[in-house]
């Protein structure tokens, strides 16, 4: 680009900085000031100077170890089994069959329900006295209290899983399907075994595409909130109670305001950490191939 092409460019981006910085800046700015005050809701009158204390008090509370325990392995969970459940169907659907379309169709459509609403849906269906899947499985012998506190977390997962699969099998599809068709002719003229093609070929020309799904939906389940506010509100006791949500409960409920920022930024820091990790690998991934 000329100096010129560039000028012009920053000047046309400059109102839309500008619309950025009134958006986001002052929120950014006050919950960033607050963090470092002991601001509540119930007593303005009473807010004063307190530094990093709320920093160094998360060390000593409980309830925000187990909130980022739960997110942890929350995350973890889903987002491994969206991964591979993501990759096997977007093999089967990258084979040409009939109804190809419309089966892709049909499997993208749970991601397009907001989550809210399949925290509600689920709610029911997962009911231990009144759900649909627990009347199914009960003739079996099976009488599962889904949210009961050993599997509420992992029925919280598997609610994810069930919606954003989908979305893993979009990314990884695209990935497929613009890979080069050489090497793989070459491999099965040479005669190569689907699985050795699998191994050697597909998964390492599609590792920047998978690192790329996954920092995606990493970024997207750090923030679950609808499913545990539809669902357990945290509960049982504090078994689903995520970060996002233990910041709600902190903020919005007790209205200790300054706390909830502190969480908040902590948390962010914890975000753009691994974002950096991920992004030096995904670069490394790319200079390799």
């Amino acid at each position: 680009m000329s100096q010129r092409d560039r000028a012009l460019g920053r000047r046309l981006l400059f109102p839309l900085l500008v619309l950025l910085a009134l958006v986001q800046g002052y929120p950014i700015a006050f919950a960033a000031y607050i963090s470092f005050h002991n601001y509540q809701l119930t007593a303005l009158d009473q807010v004063r100077w307190v530094g990093l204390a709320q920093y160094q008090g998360l060390l000593d509370n409980p309830s925000y170890w187990t909130a980022t325990r739960n997110t942890l392995v929350f995350v973890g969970g889903a987002v491994i089994l969206e991964l591979l459940l993501g990759l096997a169907l977007a093999l089967l659907l990258h084979w040409p069959v009939p109804g190809q379309n419309a089966f892709r169709a049909i499997i993208l459509m749970p991601m397009f329900i907001t989550p809210i609403a399949v925290g509600l849906m689920f709610r029911f269906l997962l009911n231990s006295q009144l759900g649909i899947i627990p009347a199914l499985l009960r003739p079996l012998g099976l009488d599962v209290d889904w949210f009961g506190p050993r599997l509420a977390l992992v029925s919280l997962i598997l609610i994810d899983v069930w919606q954003w699969t989908p979305l893993m099998v979009l990314f990884l599809l695209a990935g497929l399907e613009a890979l080069p068709t050489e090497p793989f002719e070459a491999a099965r003229v040479d005669g190569a075994s689907s699985l050795q093609i699998l191994r050697h070929l597909t998964l390492p020309l599609l590792r920047p595409v998978i690192l790329a799904a996954v920092l995606i939906r990493m970024l997207d389940a750090f923030r679950v909130f609808e499913y545990v506010y539809a669902i357990t509100r945290g509960g049982p006791g504090e078994r689903t109670e995520t970060i996002l949500f233990h910041i709600y409960r902190v903020g919005f409920l007790y209205f200790r305001l300054g706390e909830a920022a502190a969480m908040s930024f902590t948390l962010a820091a914890v975000i753009l950490i691994l974002v950096v990790i991920l992004f030096y690998i995904l670069r490394r991934q790319e200079a390799w191939a």
